[in-house]
């Protein structure tokens, strides 16, 4: 059975709600501080062809540092950015936040949350199901472990 897409008020996935949280420019520019490793407003300013502000890209440096997403330095005049968290920590963090706000709301209601999730996943590839039964059983022990 293949279920319509539609957006639920309040609902995104991952990937809009960064966009969200940050605003395009500052995922964009996030992502070239991911690819460069550290960078000056300059060097920012080059990798967008010069089609966005020097200010604006300055502004949004110190916005995104303000965040706590990057962290500076002084080099000279300038200050040099470079990413405070990887662009997969990002990604997870996201994603728990996402998870988080599903379950996030009584015992009453992670119930339909849970099999809504194992019907998606079914329907999608049967073998899903047999790899969240796996990861299911494997926690479980994890938690035994630790219990010991």
């Amino acid at each position: 059975m293949k279920s319509s897409r539609f957006l639920l008020r309040g609902f995104r996935r991952p990937r809009e709600i960064a966009c969200l949280a940050l605003g395009n420019l500052e995922r964009q520019v996030l992502e070239q501080i991911w690819q460069q490793g550290e960078a000056s407003v300059r060097d920012i300013y080059r990798q967008f062809d010069e089609r966005v502000a020097y200010t604006t890209l300055m502004t949004t440096l110190d916005r995104l540092f303000k965040k706590k997403l990057l962290h500076r330095r002084k080099d000279g005049r300038a200050f040099l950015y470079a990413a405070s968290v990887s662009q997969a920590d990002f990604d997870q963090g996201i994603k728990e936040d996402v998870i988080d706000g599903l379950l996030g709301h009584g015992a009453d209601a992670v119930e339909p949350v849970l099999a809504c999730i194992v019907d998606t996943v079914s329907e999608r590839d049967r073998e899903l199901l047999d790899e969240l039964d796996r990861l299911i059983k494997e926690k479980r022990r994890e938690l035994k472990q630790r219990d010991q």
